[in-house]
């Protein structure tokens, strides 16, 4: 039987995983719950119209998991009702309700370090399979450029030494982003999580635990370059509502991050990120580049290979139908097709569909997701204390960063 699965959250995340579906075997999206409603109908609409599963809108997250055609969880909700969620989650197969298997869990796993323990602690009370959503590593050209070059480069010269990543787009698309409190922090929370595993990932050999790579010393800086000037920071309350006023509670939104590691086999290596809201360009644009001593690869999400020109004479609405988070619609255009494939939506929600059938082991688990939230608060902490900082640092796992508290001043 196929893997029944239910979502939680409707929003674009969820949506790029729904769309991706097409390309997963072995499961069906049956189910979706908002506290939206009407987005939940919507969304569950989408993987009807696509063709992934008879999805319906369910009115609570009890009753979904409650339902016995639900086998699994794609939680995919904000930030700040990660907890909740998972409390409601657990509490209803406490009560003997439901028949769950796995839940996956997107990025990142929580706020900070407490609250992502705490999650992982409420899931594994009722013995649920985990699994930590990070696309970037099941993107096609990381996964092919990656087991490339340790295939035929440190196979031969020896392992790499430097991997670089970035992820870089014009900011968010719905309020609860840019709201350090609700968010957890700015850009470095929201989107060095994905960076800074992708740096780990291409330093560690293909088939061999992340443990083998493991982080030592950490030095971040934090910015806000952009929308904390007055005449962004207007615009952005004007969009976004009130309660995003960067004149008053900013978040950062520029990140970069130098992480030194240790290798199982004595080496130091360097893993640098850099993650940002205020970048300027066509639209969303993910890169990365891993170097060893006689070998690198590089890779740029807009060197899609497909171009448009759109002269002055080309009227039309904004819109994201050439790349996520668009800029423009006019002049020269890179347009990524099939971005759920691209960015390794559909790769990845293949593999934790076999995970949670028993047909290979979690390649990311919660585990990996606390680790990541540990990386996160200490890039924090460094950026704060400004200074690099040994990993882990004492304490970190109370930590809670100044921007998530509202008292940043950038």
């Amino acid at each position: 039987m196929p893997l029944g699965v239910g979502f939680i959250g409707s929003g674009f995340n969820a949506r790029f995983h729904i769309q991706g579906w097409r390309g997963v075997r072995d499961a069906d999206v049956l189910g979706v719950w908002s506290p939206n409603g009407r987005s939940a109908a919507s969304a569950a609409a989408l993987a009807r119209d696509v063709d992934v599963g008879a999805a319906k809108p369910y009115k609570s997250i009890a009753a979904m998991v409650a339902d016995p055609a639900i086998d699994a969880i794609w939680l995919c909700g904000p930030n700040h009702a990660r907890i909740e969620n998972v409390e409601e989650i657990v509490d209803t197969i406490a009560r003997g309700k439901g028949t769950l298997k796995g839940i996956a869990c997107e990025k990142p796993l929580a706020r900070n370090v407490a609250e992502a323990k705490q999650v992982q602690k409420l899931v594994e009370s009722v013995g649920l399979v985990h699994g930590y959503l990070e696309d970037q590593l099941f993107a096609p050209h990381v996964s092919a450029g990656h087991a490339l070059l340790w295939a035929r480069g440190a196979a031969t010269t020896g392992r790499p030494y430097l991997a670089r990543a970035a992820e870089e787009h014009s900011g968010p698309h719905t309020p609860w982003f840019w709201q350090g409190k609700l968010q957890g922090g700015g850009v470095l929370n929201d989107m060095m999580c994905h960076s800074a595993l992708v740096v780990r990932h291409l330093l560690t050999k293909p088939g061999e635990s992340l443990s083998t790579v493991k982080p030592v010393r950490i030095s971040a800086h934090i910015a806000s370059l952009k929308w904390s000037r007055p005449k962004y920071a207007k615009r952005l309350k004007a969009t976004m509502g009130k309660a995003v006023d960067y004149l008053k509670a900013p978040s950062e939104d520029f990140a970069s991050l130098t992480i030194e590691f240790e290798t199982s086999d004595g080496h130091r290596v360097i893993g640098e990120a850099s993650t940002s809201w205020s970048f300027v360009g066509a639209g969303l644009r993910l890169s990365a580049e891993l170097l060893g001593p006689e070998y690198s690869m590089r890779w740029n999400s807009l060197d899609s290979g497909l171009q448009l020109f759109f002269s002055r004479e080309v009227t039309g609405r904004a819109g994201e139908d050439l790349v996520e988070k668009q800029n423009a619609e006019q002049g020269v255009m890179p347009v990524v097709p099939q971005e759920y494939i691209a960015y390794g939506y559909t790769d990845e929600d293949r593999h934790f569909v076999r995970a949670f059938l028993g047909k290979e082991k979690p390649k990311l688990t919660f585990d990996d997701g606390v680790e990541v939230v540990r990386v996160l608060m200490t890039a924090y902490q460094s950026a704060e204390q400004g200074r690099t900082l040994a990993y882990p640092p004492r304490g970190i796992d109370a930590f809670v960063p100044a921007v998530a508290k509202g008292t940043w001043t950038p």
